[in-house]
């Protein structure tokens, strides 16, 4: 039993023993195969970097016989082209060879020249010394005794020519001067003339439909009646489509009466308590647009510091014309005309701007107080702090005082120069404007009138009387008297209507 269990035991040893020696033996062929593999594929690797050194040798011998190539084409190129330049260099030196050779052959002849020259020259101060010796031995006089006597005839000659150039000079500079005094009035004109004589007498307010025609005229009238007494103008409405005219030679009332009637059409209600707050209305807008006039025409005239009492004065004359030119646009023309001439001159701009824009201040108040525009303007702009020669331009300026500086003289010629230039001023609208406010001052001048409008281009003088002073005779006795004073006083064609106006209104209030 023990036998069989030791022989068991070494033959499972010798079976181990052999196992392992088989097992060494597979490692030991397996290396090697791995071995034998590596190499090959060392092998490989090694041939194929063979090859790309060979291939990549090859390259670089055909790169660089190709730049050799690129170099020799380069340098066989810039070979011909130093030849070229040498050639053109050679012939340069050629030319500058031929040229100094040139030079050397002029410089030559010039001296040659100057030789003659120099022989010529003391040939002639010879012959010049032995002609004053002859001279001197026929004559019997020095040298200096000849050249005094041909000095003095000299001078005599001189003094004869100089005062016919000075003639000459004086002629010419007077000519000069007239000539530049057109100049410069024609260029003073011509930089700041305009149009001013398109004036109106009629404005034409357009209407939404001619269904407000009748709401205009209102029940027999009664509307339109108390528009045009309210507002001292004459409503045409006629045949014209959407649209009424609104007449009157005062363009202030004009104006009120046009704006006016432009949001009584706009509001609707056209009753006479709301036209007399409308018309009041617009002539508080008409005192405002004044105000404003004045303060443009300031500014375009280049007057600045003005006292606002001659501001808003400037702005009336904007409603205001003479022979049919606008007064205010007159004003500032002849401002900008003064500023030319004063600037040619040298003359005080300003003062001569700001006595020119004032000048007619006064036509603003001339038909509310007695006196000249000239002396009234003067006056006004004296008691507002304008300074003396201002005041003296204004005054002066149709030389009813004596202009006392160089600025009121170019006031009177740029008032002048504006007024007469051609299409300034057109006579028969200023001869038609004096009639119609002829008829007013008449019809004013009796007592108990509040107001007076004449309408219908001067054909009807309205009248309107104050019910406390005036009754209903008194009113017919009225009518007949200023009609009788028109008759006596004025020349007019065909006939004059007189209407006189007595209105009663009772007013109460419900507290």
């Amino acid at each position: 039993m023990s036998g069989s269990l030791g022989l068991g035991l070494g033959i499972g040893l010798i079976a181990l023993l052999l196992g392992a020696g088989i097992g060494f033996l597979i490692r030991r062929m397996q290396e090697r195969r791995r071995a034998e593999t590596k190499q090959a594929e060392a092998a490989g690797i090694l041939d194929g970097a063979r090859a790309m050194a060979r291939e990549i040798e090859l390259g670089a011998r055909d790169e660089a016989l190709r730049l050799r190539d690129e170099a020799e084409v380069e340098a066989s190129r810039r070979r011909g082209e130093l030849g070229r330049e040498e050639e053109r260099l050679q012939r340069r030196r050629d030319e500058l060879d031929k040229r100094v050779d040139q030079t050397e052959k002029r410089d030559q002849l010039l001296s040659k020249r100057q030789s003659a020259l120099d022989k010529r020259h003391n040939e002639l101060e010879t012959l010049h010394q032995e002609t004053v010796a002859e001279l001197q031995r026929v004559s019997g006089m020095s040298q200096e005794e000849a050249k005094a006597l041909l000095l003095t005839e000299v001078e005599r000659e001189s003094r004869a020519d100089m005062v016919r150039v000075i003639r000459k000079i004086e002629e010419e500079a007077q000519a000069e001067g007239d000539r530049r005094a057109r100049e410069l009035i024609a260029d003073a004109i011509q930089r700041v003339a305009s149009e001013h004589v398109a004036e109106v007498t009629v404005s034409v307010v357009p209407l939404p439909s001619d269904e407000m025609k009748g709401r205009i005229i209102g029940r027999n009238g009664r509307n339109i009646r108390a528009f045009e007494q309210a507002a001292g103008v004459d409503v045409v409405v006629d045949d014209t489509p959407e649209a009424v005219t609104i007449s009157s030679f005062d363009s202030v009332r004009r104006e009120i009466a046009r704006r006016s009637m432009e949001k009584l059409v706009l509001d609707g209600r056209i009753h006479p308590a709301n036209i007399e707050k409308i018309v009041d209305q617009a002539r508080q807008d008409v005192e405002k647009t004044i105000l404003e006039e004045g303060e443009r025409a300031a500014f375009e005239a280049g007057v600045p510091g003005l006292h606002p009492e001659i501001i808003k004065k400037l702005g009336r004359l904007k409603y205001r014309t003479s022979y049919g030119q606008n007064q205010l646009a007159h004003a500032v023309e002849v401002a900008q005309l003064a500023a030319v001439i004063a600037a040619e001159l040298g003359a005080d701009v300003e003062i001569s701007k700001a006595g020119a824009l004032l000048h007619d201040l006064g036509k603003a108040m001339d038909h509310e107080v007695e006196g000249t525009h000239a002396a009234l303007g003067a006056e006004f702009a004296r008691r507002h702090g304008v300074q003396p020669k201002i005041v003296n331009a204004i005054a002066s300026h149709h030389h009813e005082v004596d202009q006392e500086s160089v600025e009121a003289v170019i006031v009177e010629a740029a008032d002048a120069i504006s007024g007469a230039r051609p299409g300034a001023r057109r006579e028969s609208l200023e001869q038609y404007i004096k009639r119609v406010r002829g008829l007013e001052e008449i019809a004013n001048s009796f007592a108990g009138v509040s107001q007076s409008f004449a309408l219908q281009a001067g054909r009807e003088i309205r009248v309107i009387v104050t019910p406390e002073d005036i009754d209903d005779l008194a009113a017919t006795h009225l009518a007949r008297d200023v009609a009788k004073k028109i008759e006596e006083g004025m020349q007019y064609p065909g006939q004059i209507k007189v209407t006189v106006i007595r209105e009663t209104r009772a007013i109460d209030y419900a507290r």
